[in-house]
């Protein structure tokens, strides 16, 4: 079996991933469920992360306005996010961008909305502790 090499460490020695392990294992240990890793499960879950994240960005270039600009934006990436059932999990991590107007805008509107209904559910809560 051919092993695929992504680049070289400062001595020289050939590595199978590129994201830093050691940042990936304080993000596995960071669960209550885990409590040892061991170095092959540490390197396929960084391996896998790469492929993941390999295939994200190219789904949402193909997929994209960054075809025609030959870039890859994060409005791509939150399009996708947002459209795609297989990548649906990630629109709460990549939300499209607002202008912060329209931002402070939507956060007045519902304190507008909370501030009716908890004056609305305050009525019907008199009226039924009236009628007991």
């Amino acid at each position: 079996m051919a092993e695929v090499v992504v680049g070289k460490e400062k001595g020289g020695e050939q590595r199978l991933v590129s994201l830093p392990l050691s940042r990936i294992r304080v993000i596995m240990k960071s669960s209550p469920e885990v409590s040892s890793i061991n170095q092959e499960a540490l390197v396929l879950t960084a391996k896998a992360t790469e492929f993941f994240v390999q295939y994200l960005a190219t789904y949402s270039y193909k997929h994209g306005s960054g075809k025609e600009k030959r870039a890859l934006t994060y409005s791509d990436l939150s399009n996708t996010a947002e459209e795609s059932e297989t990548f649906h999990f990630l629109s709460d991590i990549l939300p499209k961008k607002i202008l912060a107007s329209k931002y402070l805008k939507m956060l007045k509107e519902e304190k507008r909305e909370d501030e009716e209904e908890g004056e609305n559910g305050s009525d019907e809560g008199d009226n039924d502790e009236a009628e007991s």
